[in-house]
């Protein structure tokens, strides 16, 4: 334990929260040896205008407009450009927002959280793990027989993967 907190929730040593809703999430951005690190100008070379916005700048589609909000199919989500995998399709779900919804990540190491204070809120930030770009935010009104948390994440900087035959 060191003492850190993270809107008021103990953290350990490696940045992982150890209470409260999000328990078990990184609040910082994993060492990893397959990091994807880019110039803005390698990541705008890579990513439409809009991916960009919402990727690299925190951006947010708008609401039911989102070619994954009402997406059924068996599968996993992956981040655009990449094969980072960060959503199965059995964990999605219809929150009725607009935005693809999520009651859980791929796996936790999938992606971390941070606080995000824009707007005047307060909310907890879901950026992909392999090149720190924002997914979307984390509230904590998901299916309460599942984990309670609902992933809100825009379409825009997901491929779908179909699962296979």
């Amino acid at each position: 334990m060191t003492g850190e907190k993270v809107l008021g929730w103990a953290i350990d040593a490696d940045g992982r929260l150890t209470e409260g809703p999000f328990k078990g999430f990184l609040t910082r951005s994993p060492q990893r040896e397959d990091k994807l690190v880019l110039s803005e100008a390698e990541w705008k070379a890579r990513l439409t205008a809009e991916q960009f916005r919402i990727l690299r700048n925190h951006g947010t589609e708008a609401a039911f407009c989102g070619v994954f909000h009402d997406h059924k199919a068996d599968g996993y989500y992956k981040v655009v450009t990449t094969e980072h995998r960060v959503f199965k399709s059995d964990a999605k779900f219809d929150s009725g927002t607009g935005w693809p919804s999520f009651f859980q990540p791929y796996d936790r190491d999938a992606i971390w959280l941070r606080p995000d204070f824009s707007y005047g809120m307060t909310r907890m930030e879901v950026l992909d793990s392999l090149t720190d770009g924002h997914l979307g935010h984390v509230f904590e009104d998901g299916p309460r027989d599942k984990s309670g948390l609902r992933f809100c994440i825009n379409s825009e900087v997901l491929e779908f993967v179909p699962a296979k035959l």
